[in-house]
């Protein structure tokens, strides 16, 4: 019995040595280290790059655009219409159509922008074209308040001799090889007869017009330059001189004639001995040692 006490009074301590003894299945695979902290770690990303740029790439981009820049200086400089509208020259060397028009008209009002007070060079060197884009051009050269100085060379012909008329009145000239060539509008209708009628109208308001506005320019009559017009009638530039178109022929460094052209020419025909008897202007008397 004392046996069986002091087995039951000892057994409770042995268990709890045995169970303090005994290594856990965790500590003896998995040996923990001295010091060791189990707390929750925290993610480190690595840092986000920025939109802004680094000075160096602003540094290249001012290079870049001072490049850009000189570049498209060096195109302009190159350009010789830029170059001449620098120096207030504007030329007009083609056929006019609507957006040679708009070219001229642009760059007229540009100068007359920049300065109304110097005068405006309107070098011109064309076969005619477009009777509406000729006006246009007319009306904005009457319109600016600089002085435009109107210069023929090569060929002013049809409607180009309308915008060289246009010029300032003292400052219209031509080189000495000039040929300037005036008639009337060039129309033409098809279709019903109403319509062909309205056409007609129409082609002779422009006739009028046209016939007006040379009469203005030249100083003669209605009726003279309407007569004058009706065919093609080519001039030198001392015939367009006398004529009253230009005001004088630039030959080397001068002018020729200087003096002004009156604001009323008298005409050298009387229309009316014309209207009584036209054959005897058709057929002129020649004196025998005239003939060759």
């Amino acid at each position: 019995m004392g046996t069986l006490s002091l087995s039951s009074s000892l057994k409770p301590s042995l268990v709890s040595s045995r169970l303090s003894s005994s290594p856990s299945p965790s500590s003896s695979s998995f040996p923990k280290p001295n010091n060791l902290s189990l707390k929750p770690t925290k993610l480190i990303s690595p840092p986000l790059r920025t939109s802004s740029p680094s000075p160096l790439r602003f540094a290249n981009a001012s290079i870049e655009m001072s490049q850009t820049q000189e570049s498209a200086i060096r195109g302009a400089e190159s350009d010789v219409m830029g170059l001449l509208l620098r120096e207030r020259i504007v030329f007009l060397g083609s056929s006019i159509d609507d957006f040679v028009a708009d070219a001229i008209m642009s760059q007229l009002l540009l100068l007359d922008a920049k300065d109304s007070k110097k005068d405006i060079k309107l070098f011109i060197n064309s076969s005619g074209g477009s009777l509406s884009a000729t006006m246009a051009i007319y009306d904005v050269v009457q319109l600016v308040r600089a002085d435009v100085s109107t210069i023929a060379l090569g060929i002013a012909a049809s409607t180009a001799s309308i915008i060289l008329g246009a010029g300032t009145k003292g400052k219209r000239f031509a080189m000495p090889n000039t040929r300037i060539m005036m008639h009337q509008p060039l129309g033409g209708a098809s279709g019903q007869a109403i319509d062909v009628e309205i056409q007609a109208k129409e082609v002779m308001h422009n006739k009028n017009n046209v016939t007006s506005i040379i009469a203005g320019c030249t100083g003669r009559s209605f009726e003279q330059v309407l007569k004058d017009i009706d065919r093609d009638r080519y001039m030198s530039p001392i015939e367009a001189v006398e004529y009253g178109l230009i005001d004088g022929v630039i030959d080397g460094d001068s002018i020729i004639p200087l003096e002004p052209v009156p604001d009323r020419v008298k005409p050298r025909v009387n229309y009316e001995e014309i209207s009584k008897d036209p054959m005897k202007f058709l057929t002129p008397e020649i004196p025998d040692d005239e003939i060759y």
